[in-house]
C-alpha cells in the first residue's frame, strides 16, 4: 500500500462490538484472563500493552518500513530508553549540534554511566577517529535542530558496519514522508511524535521503530514496559487519528517552507538561510539523494546580529513566538536563548516551523517584521 493508505488504515479497525468505523478509546488498566489463565484479548495490563497503543505502534512501524514500533510519553523518553538499553561504560558518538534536550540528558543523567563524544558526524575522518573499542552507538539527527545539517546516512551506516556499531536516526524533522532512514541502513528510527505526527500542538509523545526484532530491541521494549514512560490510551487514540492526515499536511508544510526559504534567501537583510531545499545549502546534494522532501523547518541568520534577531522575532504577528514545531500554525524562536550557555547556535539565528497558513500571508508578515 502507498503511504497515504497506510496512514489511514494501519492504525484503525472496525470495532467488532458496535461496528463503529473508528475503534474506541480503551481506558481499562487491566484485562480479563480466560479460563486457561491466558489473555484472549492479547493484553494483560495497560503499562505493558493497550489496544490503542497497539494500533498506534502498528501504524508507526508501517510508515517507517520497520518491523515493530514502541510508543513513549515523549521524544525524550524514547531517546532515553535507547541510552538505558546500553551496557554501562558503552561509548556513544553523537552530533555536535545534537538536540539540546537529549544532549543535556546524556551530560547530566548518564554522566559516569555512559561515555559520549559530540562530533561532526558529517566528516567521515572525524567520525572514524572517535570510534573506540567500546563504541556501541552512533546517534544521527538529520536534518538537525536548529542548524538544519543533513547527514549522509548511508555513509555513516557503512562506517558503523565495519565496527558492528548500531545507528539510530532522529527522523523528527523529516518524518517518513520525507526520509526513510531504515531503508538507508539505520537500525532504529526515533521520533518526537509531539511534532508532525501529532500535528496540532496538543499531544505529547515519542516513538522508536526498529528495522528488525533483536535482543537489543527486546531490551528497549523492557525499558518501555518496566519503566512505564508510556502514552495514555487517549493520547494514542488522538495521535493515531492525527496520523491519518500526515501525508497531506506534510505536502502543505513542505511547499510553504520551500517558498518562504526562497523569499528569505533573496532578502537583503538576511545573512544566510539554512534549508535543505535551497541549492545554497552545503548538503543540498545529499538531501536530494536521500530525501523525498526537504521538511518544513528552516533557520535564518540576520545581518544585524542578536539585537536585530530579537527585534524581528518580536515584530512578527502571524508567526507565534513559541518552542516546538510541527503544528499547523507557524512558530518562530530565538533558539540560542533557549538552549543555554553551551549552545552551538548563532545568536543571530531564528528557527521557523512553517505551518499551513496561506504562504502569501506568511511572507507578508515576514516582510513587515524585517522592514
Amino acid at each position: 500500500m502507498k503511504i497515504e493508505t497506510i496512514a489511514i488504515h494501519a492504525g484503525n479497525h472496525i470495532d467488532p462490538t458496535s461496528h463503529a468505523v473508528v475503534q474506541p478509546i480503551v481506558t481499562a488498566t487491566t484485562f480479563e484472563r480466560g479460563e486457561d489463565g491466558g489473555f484472549p484479548g492479547g493484553h494483560i495490563y495497560s503499562r505493558a500493552s493497550n489496544p490503542n497503543r497497539a494500533s498506534l505502534e502498528n501504524v508507526l512501524a508501517k510508515l517507517e518500513g520497520g518491523e515493530e514500533a514502541a510508543a513513549f510519553s515523549s521524544g525524550n523518553a524514547a531517546g532515553m530508553s535507547v541510552f538505558q538499553s546500553l551496557e554501562p561504560g558503552s561509548h556513544i558518538i553523537a552530533p555536535d549540534d545534537m538536540y539540546h534536550g537529549l544532549r543535556n540528558q546524556l551530560k547530566t543523567l548518564f554522566a559516569g554511566i555512559l561515555e559520549f563524544d559530540f562530533v561532526d558526524v558529517n566528516d567521515s575522518a572525524v567520525l572514524r577517529s572517535h570510534i573506540q573499542p567500546n563504541t556501541k552507538l552512533i546517534w544521527l539527527e538529520t536534518p538537525s535542530n536548529p542548524l538544519l545539517k543533513v547527514t549522509d546516512i548511508k555513509m555513516v551506516v557503512a562506517i558503523a558496519a565495519e565496527h558492528d556499531i548500531k545507528v539510530v536516526c532522529d527522523n523528527t524533522f523529516a518524518t517518513p514522508l520525507c526520509q526513510q532512514p531504515l531503508a538507508l541502513g539505520a537500525d532504529l528510527v526515533m521520533h518526537s511524535t509531539t511534532k508532525y505526527f501529532g500535528g496540532h500542538s496538543d499531544l505529547m509523545g515519542g516513538a522508536l521503530i526498529t528495522v528488525k526484532k533483536s535482543d537489543w530491541w527486546e531490551k528497549i521494549r523492557n525499558v518501555q514496559t518496566m519503566g512505564g514512560a508510556i502514552p495514555s490510551p487517549t493520547d494514542c487514540y488522538y495521535l493515531t487519528r492525527s496520523i491519518k492526515t500526515l501525508p497531506y499536511r506534510m505536502r502543505g508544510h513542505v511547499k510553504n517552507a520551500q517558498l518562504l526559504a526562497e523569499y528569505l534567501d533573496n532578502h537583503d537583510k538576511i545573512e544566510k538561510v539554512l534549508y535543505p531545499g535551497l541549492q545554497s545549502h552545503p548538503q543540498h546534494e545529499i538531501a536530494t539523494e536521500q530525501m523525498t522532501g526537504f521538511g518544513a523547518v528552516l533557520s535564518f541568520l540576520l545581518k544585524g546580529g542578536e539585537e536585530e534577531a530579537k527585534r524581528v522575532v518580536n515584530a512578527l504577528q502571524l508567526f507565534t513566538q513559541a518552542t516546538s514545531l510541527g503544528g499547523v500554525e507557524s512558530l518562530v524562536e530565538h533558539r540560542a536563548s533557549v538552549e543555554g550557555p553551551d549552545t552551538k547556535t548563532p545568536f543571530n539565528l531564528l528557527r521557523v516551523s512553517v505551518g499551513l497558513e496561506h504562504i502569501d500571508d506568511l511572507i507578508a508578515d515576514m516582510a513587515q517584521a524585517l522592514g
